[in-house]
């Protein structure tokens, strides 16, 4: 068996502008972002870079750029975020040795050095920022048995989820294993094969975990909103939380606005795209569905929007009938004072400083603290009633 190579990738949306970010720090150790300077050389360093072959900037529909590493691993880095890592002088003996390799380089090198660029602005949700990624993990083979095939899915997962055949080269899938046989496709057939697989299931992976997170906001905000009765201490840390789901869904309802565009595009791109023609059989339909799929969680990151949003509503009432009530304690204690200074008025012929009259006024100042104090801790234990309209969850 003849390994053609491997590759591995992964994507998060950005821009052409981001891109020209990424070619600076690449070709120069550099960035004009307010950046430490030496933490930026060290990751440059890391990269281990080809300086003989250097960093290119290149345009075939998209933009991207190119560059190898000294252990011989080509990356691509695309305008809309999609990266490819692919290794060509791989040994059968050693091809899964290798797809760590790769792998490990991505997430050690690679990843730290654009997310380091890309820390400044609007942060990542913290529900995303440490998510452990599963690549697809593409082996390719020149002319391989089915034989051959089966060796290697019988040292992965052991699982195959589907076979493709076509005239140009043989697929077949597990689950995170894609084994490509390449028969008569030239290396960019397949290399823009791979790309689009690459970003589809990336798409459809961050949809996925949208969903995900979806459900576990939501089951958060009702676990605040459970109990029809809550205390007055209660309900600022109760509001202090749904503010923060609120900046968090507000955050991920930006990211996934800002889908739209990508998926159309690399829908056009592929479509004109000559070398993924006799392919488009095997993924065209993906566009379609994946259309479907994100306007389904945009308008169910809507509702989870407007939850927020009418819980952050509920606790704001609840926390201004608590001031009403300090207020209005506090009048009390206003009043009890204006009452002892009024008999103290009338009970004098005239005013005079004396020692009891001191006194007197400490111990008025002593009640009208203490009453302060009592009234402000009977306002925290005081129940509110939450009133909400109750939603049956097995509605979906």
């Amino acid at each position: 068996m003849k390994i053609g190579g491997i590759y591995i990738g992964g994507w998060f949306q950005r821009t052409t502008l981001q891109l020209s970010e990424v070619y600076d720090f690449l070709k120069y150790a550099t960035s004009q972002l307010k950046l430490d300077k030496n933490k930026l050389v060290k990751l440059w360093e890391a990269l281990d870079i080809n300086r003989d072959i250097g960093v290119h900037y290149k345009i075939e529909g998209l933009e991207y750029l190119t560059y190898t590493t000294n252990s011989n691993i080509a990356i691509k880095i695309f305008e809309d975020g999609l990266i490819t890592l692919h290794k060509n002088d791989v040994m059968d003996i050693s091809v899964f040795r290798e797809t760590d390799f790769l792998a490990d380089y991505y997430e050690n090198c690679l990843s730290k050095a654009i997310n380091y660029i890309f820390s400044l602005g609007a942060p990542v949700p913290k529900e995303l920022a440490n998510i452990k990624s599963v690549y697809p993990y593409f082996i390719v083979l020149n002319k391989g048995t089915k034989e051959d095939i089966d060796l290697l899915i019988s040292k992965t997962e052991n699982q195959k989820y589907f076979e493709y055949s076509s005239e140009k080269y043989d697929i077949d899938r597990g689950d995170i294993y894609y084994f490509i046989n390449n028969k008569k496709a030239t290396d960019i057939e397949v290399e823009r094969y791979i790309e689009e697989q690459i970003f589809i299931r990336e798409f459809k992976a961050q949809l996925h975990r949208y969903l995900n997170m979806h459900r576990i906001i939501w089951e958060k905000i009702a676990d605040v909103k459970e109990n029809a009765n809550i205390t007055g201490k209660e309900i600022i840390k109760c509001s202090n939380k749904i503010d923060g789901y609120a900046k968090t869904v507000n955050l991920i309802e930006g990211r996934i606005n800002q889908m739209s565009s990508y998926i159309k595009t690399r829908e056009r791109l592929a479509k004109d795209d000559v070398s993924l023609r006799e392919s488009l059989d095997l993924i065209g339909y993906r566009y379609e569905t994946l259309n479907n799929t994100l306007s389904y969680i945009k308008d169910l990151w809507k509702m989870t929007s407007n939850y927020v949003n009418s819980a952050g509503k509920l606790f704001n009432n609840l926390k201004g009938d608590v001031t009403n009530k300090s207020i209005s304690d506090l009048t009390i204690v206003t009043a009890m004072g204006v009452g002892a200074s009024l008999i103290d008025l009338f009970t004098e012929s005239e005013p005079r400083f004396s020692l009891f009259g001191l006194v007197y006024f400490f111990i008025l100042a002593l009640i009208g603290f203490s009453v302060t104090k009592f009234m402000g801790y009977i306002a925290s234990k005081k129940k509110y009633e939450i009133n909400d309209i109750e939603y049956d969850k097995n509605i979906k």
